[in-house]
Parts: structure tokens; C-alpha cells; sequence
């Protein structure tokens, strides 16, 4: 059992890793497409101020995912484990099509569908967190592009005696600023999942062994706290992530759904960070790629409605809708598929 939950963090690490991969768009598309900085240093850029996050971020998003999900007495190493697997094949296959998908949701899909291949739909726990999870499904991009459109319209207002190259200039050096404040609220929202993920698992199993209770000590807690190995081990693992990038995405974020400028680029950044950071607050496990992607087409959309490319946010749109239920029905096929080979 022992070696089974150090290889079930790690997996969770390994998740936490392609959720940064599979989300740096999020954080560099818009940067990257203005290019105000270059692809190399937009990575080191927006994975440094991932991890800042660790050192600002509370924990409700984290006690969010570890109780608010599915029940907590279910929870064994192979139902945590169907979920990671099922959110980490969703992030794949969406990576390799370059589909801007939610890993967050993914993950939530994954538990959920892993908790009903044990118990049933009863292992569902139907509540706030779900309510919160599923309307913010709507909710993040509507607020992600509204903060956008009013940024950009507010921007255009405040600098309308300014020539073009002036605000060009000027927005060159404040969209590092916004695209630092955005990496910072994915990495306060999206590493928090993992967390939740993690102490799920550790609160589930106890100790067998003195050796284990001794040498292992720190892989058993009570559930009040996230222990600090877990809280940096995450962040770290989002933030090289972010770091190795996954440039597929990143060219349909930065490119593919309007063209962007510094000065759209400032207002989608911004309007997305203020929307995620707003959810982590209150604890709200809310989408980033979602926020962003919304912000984005709010920001395109004041040049004018068709300056966003609106079969291209259909794609995106419909990904989004089939995240939750395609990683749950990996995660429940992981799951029967663990408990046939023996493992628990």
C-alpha cells in the first residue's frame, strides 16, 4: 500500500505538471501573439509568477476539490487514481488537437466519474461546490469577456488623444504587468486542485506498518491543513509546466481567435486575472481557460463583432461542454479496470 500512494502522488504531480503544459497558453498566448515578449521568455516569465502564488494563496479551492466533489468515505487510492488518469488522458488528447479545454474541469470529471464507478450517483456530492463548478462553466467567460470589453473600451477612452504608437509603446510594458498578475491566478487556482487531490488521497489511507508511521510519517494527515511538502510540490510541478509550455494551444489562444494587439492584450490579461482571482477568494474551482478565452473574444469583440472568429470559439465552446462527462467516463473505466487487475 505503501508504494502504491508515493506512486499515486507522484501521478498527481505528473497531472499537476501537463495541467501547467496543457494551461500556459492561458498565461502566455496573449504576450506571445502581441509579441511583446518571445515564446522562450514568456515561459520563464509566466511559470516564475506561477509559483509566487504559493507564497499568497489560501486553501479553498483545495478544500473545495478534497470534500466538495464526491463523498469523502468513498475515497481509496484506485478511485483517486481513475481520476487523475481520466483527467490526464482528456488534457492529451485535447493538447494534441490544440483545444484549450479545462484541465480543472477534467480533473473534477475524472474524480466524479471515478467516485461513481465505486459507489453509484449517491457518491455524488450534489451542493454548493457543484453548483458553483457547473454554472461557472457559463459564468467564467462571460465575466472573463465582459471585464475584457469594458478594459478595452475604458482604454480607449483614457488614451483617445494619444497617437497609435504611444499606446502601443506604452502597452508593451503594462501588458508584463497584467500577463504576470494572470499567471499568478492560474497558479493560485489550478495548483490548489491538485492539492485537494493529494490530501484526498493521504486522509484516505493510514498507516500499516511502525516503518511507515516512522520513515513515511509525512504521507498521513488528518485533513485539517495541506502539509507544506504538498503546497510546494504542486506549485512546482505547475510551474515547470507552464515552464515546457504547449505551444499547439497556444497558437489557437494567441492567434487563432482574434488578432491581438498590447493594448488588447493588456485588457484580456487583466480582465482574466481579476475573474480568477475573484473565484479563488471564495473558493470557486473555476476554469482559467475558460476566463482567458472569454476575456480574449471580450477584447476582440470591441474592434468589432466580427473581428473574433466565432467558429473557432464554437470548437472551443463545445470542448468545453464535453470535458467533464469525457473524463469521467475514462476515469470509470480506469477504475473498473484497477479493481479488476486486484489493486485497491
Amino acid at each position: 500500500m505503501l508504494y502504491y500512494v508515493v506512486a499515486i502522488v507522484l501521478i498527481a504531480f505528473v497531472f499537476d505538471f501537463i495541467n501547467g503544459f496543457h494551461d500556459s497558453a492561458n498565461s502566455i498566448a496573449t504576450i506571445v501573439g502581441t509579441r511583446v515578449l518571445s515564446p522562450g521568455a514568456a515561459v520563464i516569465w509566466a511559470a516564475f509568477f506561477n509559483f509566487t502564488a504559493a507564497f499568497t494563496a489560501g486553501e479553498l479551492v483545495a478544500k473545495a476539490i478534497q470534500t466538495g466533489i464526491i463523498r469523502t468515505d468513498i475515497v481509496t487510492p484506485n478511485v483517486i487514481l481513475a481520476g487523475l488518469l481520466g483527467a490526464i488522458a482528456w488534457n492529451l488528447i485535447t493538447w494534441f488537437y490544440g483545444i484549450p479545454s479545462s484541465s480543472s474541469h477534467a480533473l473534477i470529471g475524472g474524480y466524479a466519474g471515478a467516485g461513481v464507478a465505486k459507489a453509484g450517483w449517491s457518491a455524488i456530492t450534489w451542493g454548493t461546490k457543484w453548483v458553483q463548478t457547473l454554472s461557472f462553466i457559463v459564468i467564467s467567460p462571460l465575466v472573463g469577456g465582459l471585464a475584457g470589453f469594458i478594459l478595452m473600451v475604458a482604454v480607449y477612452w483614457g488614451f483617445r488623444n494619444m497617437g497609435p504608437a504611444r499606446v502601443d509603446r506604452f502597452f508593451r510594458g503594462a501588458q508584463l504587468a497584467s500577463s504576470a498578475l494572470l499567471s499568478h491566478a492560474h497558479g493560485a487556482n489550478d495548483a490548489q486542485k491538485t492539492m485537494g487531490i493529494i490530501v484526498g488521497l493521504l486522509v484516505s489511507v493510514k498507516p500499516l506498518t511502525a516503518t511507515e508511521t516512522g520513515i513515511f510519517h509525512h504521507l498521513y494527515v488528518t485533513g485539517d491543513g495541506i502539509p507544506l511538502w504538498v503546497k510546494m510540490g504542486a506549485y512546482s510541478a505547475i510551474s515547470l509546466g507552464t515552464f515546457f509550455g504547449g505551444w499547439r494551444i497556444v497558437h489557437t489562444m494567441g492567434s487563432r481567435i482574434t488578432r491581438l494587439r498590447p493594448v488588447s492584450g493588456f485588457a484580456a490579461e487583466t480582465g482574466g486575472a481579476l475573474a480568477i482571482s475573484i473565484a479563488t477568494h471564495y473558493g470557486i474551482p473555476v476554469s482559467t481557460t475558460h476566463t482567458i478565452a472569454g476575456a480574449i473574444m471580450g477584447a476582440g469583440a470591441t474592434y468589432r463583432f466580427s473581428a473574433v472568429r466565432w467558429g473557432i470559439a464554437q470548437r472551443i465552446v463545445w470542448a468545453w461542454l464535453i470535458t467533464i462527462p469525457a473524463s469521467a467516463a475514462v476515469a470509470a473505466l480506469s477504475y473498473w479496470a484497477l479493481a479488476a487487475g486486484g489493486l485497491r
